[in-house]
């Protein structure tokens, strides 16, 4: 979830007094990294997951501020679009029967937020991009009235100069400008969190970009963008581009892009502050009053507000998280390629292979990114993206194989490895593992499934076919059954 700001207009000293203080919070960060500072009990997972506003006949809907005023509870929060929200789920042990348990807090929590948004003419739908989402439906005036967007609307576009040109490659060809970032609203998704300590920090994120495009692979939910049929996981080229503020001739120049992947494997978390700070101007150049090198001479933690709020607007697919909790300062792994949906327990057992996958890789003899290059770690999660189930991705002693042959030969039996040390309920490791690895054997998940379904709907026309698609896509979401086991109607 972003830090709220207040509207503004930021002048050229704000600019400059921002980068000295950014730079001010890196040196202390450095320092409280030396100085082994931070705390560490217990590995603690957590997740947020942003959904979508819908009407009764599967439509976007821009009534996030109703529905969040009908909810109440201060766990759901706004997001990029009028028609997003978010719910964020609390940090907890996910050993034991802590999945299950997750998967029944999401469950209670969305269900009772489907009540109380009825009520007011919405739906929640958990799914990577709308179906039924149109151009006009992402324009300035459907932002939320957060300030927060509005400023990163105006800098992004400042930094741009130009409208952003939207173009995918798929199935079929969008080619397509916009004058917002408000396209990024289309993606919604499932952000999962890994607390971690410094030291094993560097492990845990190389590990995470190493198995992103197998994530991405057996999680695509986002097929279809503005009526048409574009990768599996349209969402990963949607919003690279959406918060892009390179015009063509600085792309031309190597300048790197905002929503980044990286470029290198990492010995430290310092690599990756210090790669933002040294690669990315500024688009929320605000200060706050903490002095960090005053606050850590006395013995306390500071808060390093410039330096995180900075990392908020560098948007990488494994991202580095610097928190304070309870005054003690803590780091986490931010997992955000997956898409939202197509149900809980879909989610959920998302879930548990990336965090039975973490249990194991970091901590491998010989490091699986010591025998890869990082460019192909990238190529694998972008070849995903487009093909889903049906890419071939790298592995090394394996060459590039099928992503399901990958799932099902080495990294699901390394995931169960994994959650066995977790020591979680064999009972819940086994049914939530067997979803990933349904999903292989049956070659469906929520991208394939909806693409078959939406064809069945042919005859009616694309725009007619998404919407009975979408329709039959929530029926089954609420049933909660796993995406690979749904009929196709039609």
């Amino acid at each position: 979830m972003g830090r709220d700001v207040s509207a503004r207009v930021f002048s050229r000293e704000d600019r400059r007094i921002y980068r000295d203080k950014v730079r001010r919070c890196l040196d202390v960060f450095a320092r409280l990294l030396r100085e082994s500072r931070f705390g560490f009990d217990q590995p603690l997972v957590g997740l947020e997951i942003e959904l979508n506003i819908v009407d009764a006949r599967a439509e976007p809907t821009m009534r996030n501020a109703e529905v969040l005023n009908a909810i109440a509870q201060p766990d759901w929060a706004t997001e990029l679009g009028q028609f997003n929200v978010e719910i964020n789920i609390p940090p907890h042990s996910f050993s034991g029967d802590g999945p299950r348990h997750l998967e029944d807090l999401v469950r209670q929590r969305l269900n009772l937020a489907e009540q109380t948004a009825a009520s007011v003419g919405g739906h929640l739908v958990m799914i990577g991009i709308l179906p039924t989402l149109k151009e006009d439906d992402v324009r300035e005036g459907t932002l939320s009235a957060n300030p927060r967007y509005r400023l990163l609307n105006e800098q992004i576009f400042a930094a741009r100069g130009e409208d952003l040109h939207l173009e995918i490659d798929g199935v079929e060809r969008l080619d397509t400008y916009a004058d917002s970032i408000t396209p990024e609203a289309a993606c919604t998704s499932v952000q999962l969190h890994l607390q971690v300590t410094p030291e094993d920090f560097p492990a845990h994120w190389n590990a995470a970009q190493v198995i992103a495009g197998a994530q991405v692979a057996v999680g695509a939910n986002s097929p279809y963008l503005f009526g048409k049929e574009l990768w599996r996981e349209t969402r990963i080229s949607l919003f690279e581009q959406a918060t892009d503020t390179r015009p063509a001739e600085l792309k031309a120049q190597g300048v790197r892009p905002r929503v980044w992947f990286g470029e290198r494997w990492i010995t430290s978390v310092f690599d990756l502050f210090e790669e933002n700070v040294r690669y990315f101007p500024a688009l929320l150049p605000i200060c706050e009053d903490e002095d960090p090198v005053e606050v850590v001479d006395r013995g306390e933690t500071p808060e390093l507000a410039e330096l995180t709020l900075h990392n908020g607007t560098v948007y990488r697919w494994n991202r580095p998280v610097y928190a304070v909790v309870d005054g003690r300062p803590h780091l986490r792994v931010e997992n955000r390629v997956l898409p939202a949906g197509p149900t809980v327990i879909d989610a959920v057992a998302n879930a548990a292979f990336y965090y039975g996958l973490m249990r194991v890789l970091p901590y491998a003899e010989r490091p699986i990114w010591t025998q890869m290059p990082f460019a192909v770690a990238a190529d694998n999660l972008f070849t995903a993206a487009r093909y889903g189930l049906d890419a071939r991705i790298y592995w090394p002693d394996l060459g590039e194989v099928p992503a399901a042959e990958l799932v099902l030969r080495r990294l699901l039996p390394l995931a169960y490895e994994g959650l066995d040390l977790w020591r979680v309920d064999p009972v819940v490791r086994d049914r939530l593992l067997g979803v990933i690895e349904g999903r292989c054997l049956a070659g469906v998940n929520g991208a394939s499934w909806q693409a078959a379904t939406a064809e069945s709907y042919a005859g009616l026309g694309r725009g007619e076919a998404l919407r009975r698609m979408t329709l039959d896509y929530v029926e089954r979401m609420h049933g909660n059954e796993p995406v690979h086991t749904w009929d196709r109607p039609g």
